[in-house]
């Protein structure tokens, strides 16, 4: 029996497939199922009432394509129950921010961190720091630490400053000890280390570092059944560079209307999309950029954006969290895209929307616990492409596998305090990896690439944007139109290629 909720849900999404959109009135209306074939004659004498028209996908006129009696009433059936479930998604109120938040938000991300660290082999005895300052002797120690400051010497020895809830400690790494030293270049402040080593007069001569890493046990979970996932990122929606001509092309294969018969066959077997923020190009992101929009509403944005996906089979699932040019605020972690900008996509019957960062789980069944996914646009990256050696020296923005390795690694999407704005949170710190994925996802750098980091699949997304006036300056270098897609049971991945 279909209640009343999953109705209005079903009828949404049937009207969007017609290029028709619905207000909150009309669809109470509609509930009614008298009222609801009613409607059909009135739609077919062209009185459209309070229906807002959008672009027809196929150039049609929508009147024409939509319900004619009783008999397509089998056309709306219960949507069966969703296999993805959202294992974690911020949706905190907004309030007034103290600095004391800041100092919670920040012991907080310690205590996590440090629990983490403590599984470590080599921090199971782990100091305080001040029992430490207060040694005379020379002994084996080792602490878990915030990094508060780092420096290099006249000698080129690397010294790191430390802190626990209890004090502080240098740190120093032997340049000469090429093993450590390449650890500490990649050290960033606000990042919780473990070291070990022998202290000395308030000095720690560091012999180990240690980041809470991936365990090295991490289990790759295969589904019994052939199915796949892709991943789809940086849409920009509204920009006069958004690449409409690729997308349909996306589109078209997704509805198995091209493409070989064994790429037919692939879009068949698609049952999750996962689209990684930048769903539209937003409105005042950076200064000058309404000259660089084809629609200049962020409203519209949103309903174009709407009218392309509802082109995706329902079926499908589409599991959606917003970038740093969605219309929210910037600073992470992010909520949902705001609901009053974006109803249409709300509307869809098939869309999950969560924050950014985000954990979902999909796939799972009585006898599979399913894919836990880890969601992140990336807004961070940047940072970590200028300030950590081994990512700016080997490829920089060309690397999104250096650059969530790096994070996975460290256990926090922004480690530093100034790669990203953050909203301080007293209870927790949302940007901690506490969880280890089966896949970790992300977007933003417009480059498409899939890897592996101890038993988790790394995916970033492309772009669905030719290179703009801002990114030619900077040297960026994006590789629009391409899709990965990964076998969940086998978790092969590979990358499909829409642009010309």
């Amino acid at each position: 029996m279909q209640t009343a909720e999953t109705r209005k849900k079903d009828i949404v999404g049937f009207f969007l497939k017609k290029g028709l959109l619905v207000n909150n009135e009309l669809l109470e209306h509609l509930g009614d199922e008298k009222n609801f074939f009613e409607f059909a004659g009135i739609i077919d004498k062209k009185n459209l009432g309070n229906i807002t028209v959008l672009n027809d996908k196929n150039g049609n006129d929508p009147a024409n394509n939509l319900l004619a009696g009783k008999n397509t009433q089998n056309k709306i059936t219960e949507k069966p129950e969703s296999r993805v479930k959202i294992v974690s998604s911020y949706e905190a109120p907004p309030k007034k921010r103290e600095a004391n938040d800041f100092i919670e938000y920040f012991n907080n991300r310690y205590l996590m961190l440090e629990k983490l660290l403590k599984h470590r082999q080599a921090m199971q005895n782990v100091t305080s720091i001040n029992r430490i300052s207060n040694k005379k002797n020379r002994e084996e120690v080792s602490v878990i630490g915030m990094v508060m400051d780092k420096q290099y010497t006249k000698n080129g020895n690397c010294i790191a400053t430390v802190e626990d809830r209890t004090g502080s400690i240098k740190v120093l790494i032997n340049k000469n000890r090429q093993d450590l030293y390449k650890i500490a270049k990649d050290i960033v402040l606000d990042e919780v280390i473990g070291v070990a080593g022998v202290n000395g007069n308030n000095i720690i001569f560091a012999n180990s570092l240690l980041s809470p890493d991936i365990p090295m046990t991490q289990e790759i979970r295969k589904c019994e059944d052939e199915a796949y996932a892709l991943f789809l990122s940086d849409v920009h929606v509204g920009s006069k560079d958004f690449l409409k001509q690729d997308f349909n092309r996306f589109l078209k294969w997704i509805n198995h209307e091209t493409g070989t018969e064994e790429q037919k066959r692939l879009a068949s077997m698609v049952k999750y999309i996962f689209v990684i923020g930048d769903l539209v190009d937003g409105c005042g992101v950076y200064p000058g950029q309404e000259k660089e929009l084809e629609i200049k509403d962020i409203k519209d944005q949103y309903s174009t954006c709407a009218e392309l996906l509802s082109n995706i089979p329902d079926h499908i699932e589409i599991i959606i969290c917003p970038g740093n040019h969605d219309a929210m605020r910037l600073a992470e972690p992010q909520p949902p895209i705001y609901r009053d900008f974006a109803e249409p996509l709300y509307q869809l019957p098939n869309v999950t929307i969560t924050s950014n960062p985000a954990m979902v789980n999909i796939h799972s069944s009585s006898n599979f616990l399913g894919f836990d996914v880890l969601l992140y646009h990336g807004y961070s990256f940047d940072f970590y492409v200028t300030e950590v050696e081994s990512i700016r020296n080997n490829g920089g923005y060309d690397r999104a596998d250096l650059l969530m390795k790096f994070l996975l690694k460290k256990r926090h999407l922004a480690p530093s305090y100034t790669s990203t704005p953050y909203v301080p949170d007293i209870k927790s710190d949302f940007l901690v990896i506490d969880k280890v994925p089966d896949f970790f996802v992300s977007g933003h750098i417009h480059k498409a690439s899939a890897t592996n980091y101890k038993g988790v699949t790394l995916i970033s997304s492309s772009c669905w944007q030719g290179k703009t006036a801002y990114q030619e300056k900077v040297g960026h270098n994006p590789e629009p139109s391409r899709v990965p897609i990964v076998n969940l049971q086998t978790r092969q991945m590979k990358i499909l290629k829409f642009g010309k």
